[in-house]
């Protein structure tokens, strides 16, 4: 839409926002980087098609509206969901980059039902959850929420998959702790018994990992501590990696986090 073309604010931006993401590009005439930015914008327009719409409003022609959203610099990019401004930027910035932006900041059309995957964890009904949160991730597989969630609940039933899903939550900073810790148990649960090392300490670590594929973080933790305190360095520090990859997979609030940090602390 054209800021030359008269519109109203409320029905062409606020109103349709609660539809259909609408990102607003505040510009002016006389404004090089705004002309630089420009076809930018529409080229990303035509390729996202249906999942936003670009509005131009010209901040000489409505500067009651800049002046309501504090436009103090041009150009300035806002992006509107649900009648609200939820991210913006300002300057021409370049292609790529307006991508992983816009990646980040447009909201998921499958938000729902990650919540109510969410909710379903917290009633302990991980099956119902994993149902929802793959049929997410077949809808829109780059979205990070709900391959963290995905993870959490397959990594030992499914641990090929859990480490696919992982990988690229590696460059995510919210998820690199969780991305971690998770290849670094998926490569223990992937690794057969007869590779391990052979020490008194063998059958010991080998009961923690068996507890590590049943789910049971408590009793593997408790395993893996066991070894530590008898023989640090069995097989690469891999007692003391694998409890520090279950405090991260679990999260240091967790009871089971908790019930188990003082005594790895007091290990070595």
């Amino acid at each position: 839409m054209q800021s030359s073309t008269p519109f109203d604010f409320q029905t062409d931006v606020i109103e349709l926002s609660k539809t259909i993401p609408v990102l607003v590009d505040f510009w002016a005439q006389w404004c090089g980087p705004c002309r630089i930015l420009a076809p930018v914008l529409k080229r990303l327009a035509d390729r996202h098609a249906g999942k936003w719409v670009l509005v131009k409003v010209n901040t000489e022609e409505y500067p009651e509206i800049s002046a309501q959203y504090g436009i103090r610099g041009i150009p300035n990019v806002k992006l509107f969901s649900n009648g609200e401004v939820i991210e913006e930027f300002t300057g021409a910035l370049p292609e790529h980059q307006i991508e992983q932006w816009l990646s980040k900041a447009l909201p998921s059309p499958w938000a729902e039902d990650v919540e109510r995957a969410a909710t379903e964890i917290a009633a302990g009904d991980n099956d119902a959850a994993v149902f929802l949160l793959e049929g997410v991730l077949a809808n829109e597989p780059e979205n990070r929420k709900a391959a963290a969630m995905l993870v959490k609940l397959i990594l030992f039933s499914r641990p090929d998959e859990a480490l696919r899903l992982a990988e690229p939550l590696e460059a995510e900073p919210e998820y690199a702790d969780l991305s971690e810790a998770v290849r670094t148990l998926g490569a223990l649960l992937a690794r057969p018994s007869t590779a391990l090392p052979k020490s008194e300490s063998l059958e010991a670590y080998g009961l923690a990992v068996e507890s590590l594929r049943k789910g049971d973080l408590d009793r593997a933790l408790e395993r893996f501590i066991a070894v530590l305190r008898d023989d640090r360095y069995y097989d690469g520090d891999g007692s003391r990696k694998a409890c520090i990859a279950i405090f991260r997979l679990l999260g240091e609030e967790h009871e089971i986090t908790m019930k188990h940090r003082q005594a790895f602390d007091r290990a070595f």
